[in-house]
């Protein structure tokens, strides 16, 4: 004999659909953030990168004041001890 199905099966529902049109602009909408964002960060960097090179620059001026003055420092004493020789 044949056996009643009781209960039937339900259908699974269909995936929803995106547009087409839809997808692709929230895609370029995320590239246009992205590369936003990372043009911000290369400005940030360029901006941090001079005033590191800026900074570099005064401490190399620094540097360099402070080794002559040490060497002026170095002659006045051969002087002294010369003149006293």
């Amino acid at each position: 004999m044949a056996e009643r199905v009781t209960q039937k099966a339900k259908r699974q529902a269909a995936p929803a659909r995106t547009g087409g049109r839809s997808a692709k602009t929230g895609k370029k909408q995320n590239s246009v953030a992205q590369r936003a964002a990372l043009e911000r960060e290369r400005d940030e960097l360029q901006a941090q990168l001079g005033e590191a090179r800026a900074r570099i620059v005064k401490l190399e001026q620094a540097r360099d004041e402070a080794v002559n003055r040490i060497d002026w420092a170095i002659d006045s004493l051969h002087n002294v001890l010369e003149s006293e020789a």
